[in-house]
């Protein structure tokens, strides 16, 4: 009985460890691809847009088929100002269904959003939102062509850019979904944690989040 009792205990305590790990590792997979796209110069992410978003959503390694069959979805974390000239803790995210263009044939990819106003940020406080339906969104530019810059990028509330098989671009993605990880938030701030506390800056940075908010900070060092 003792050693059944033992053996439940290690199972229980167990299970929020591996958990941990995920996130650990999404956030590290999603930490590598801001850099990479935010460093990339003219081809990549341009600074100037990086740096006037008061928001940043990055879903590494979306799985090939999820969107084109509308089955699965991608998972990564989100990040607004916090208001004092840095970045809240990470929030999970999860992004379903859409038409993502670039990503049709690639065995994964990366997806960015930049949220560039107000208005995009209180979508993003919501539980669940539409790109193209309850948030405007365009395909955004790619290095230092932001004077190719249409009126709709211009005054779209979301920006996003793809990369699959090491091709990069802005890219719609109109009717997909953006919905609150519940499961992400649980482990690292405890159970029930919504993204509005999260993301409105009432939550502390966790250790394996401060890697992913610096780079933030790094390449959005302004906020005009």
């Amino acid at each position: 009985m003792q050693l059944r009792r033992g053996i439940t205990m290690m199972l229980l305590v167990g299970t929020p460890l591996l958990a941990g790990s995920d996130e650990a590792a999404r956030l590290k997979e999603s930490t590598t691809t801001l850099t990479e796209l935010a460093s990339a110069g003219d081809k990549g992410i341009p600074a100037g847009l990086l740096g006037k978003a008061v928001c940043a959503v990055v879903v590494p390694g979306v799985k090939k088929g999820g969107f084109i069959v509308g089955g699965k979805f991608g998972r990564g974390f989100a990040s607004c100002r916090d208001g004092k000239g840095g970045w809240t803790a990470p929030a999970g995210i999860r992004v379903e269904g859409g038409s993502f263009g670039l990503q049709v044939g690639g065995a994964e990819s990366d997806v960015v959003l930049l949220v560039m106003n107000k208005s995009g940020m209180e979508k993003l406080l919501k539980s669940k939102f539409t790109l193209g339906g309850e948030a405007s969104a365009a395909a955004g530019p790619v290095g230092r062509e932001t004077e190719a810059m249409t009126d709709a990028m211009m005054h779209a509330e979301i920006l996003s850019w793809s990369r699959s098989r090491g091709v990069f671009g802005g890219v719609s993605l109109q009717g997909a979904t953006l919905r609150e990880d519940s499961e992400p938030n649980d482990h690292l701030y405890g159970k029930g944690t919504k993204n509005e506390t999260i993301l409105t800056g009432r939550t502390p940075v966790p250790d394996v989040g401060k890697e992913f908010v610096g780079t933030l900070a790094k390449y959005s060092p302004s906020h005009k």
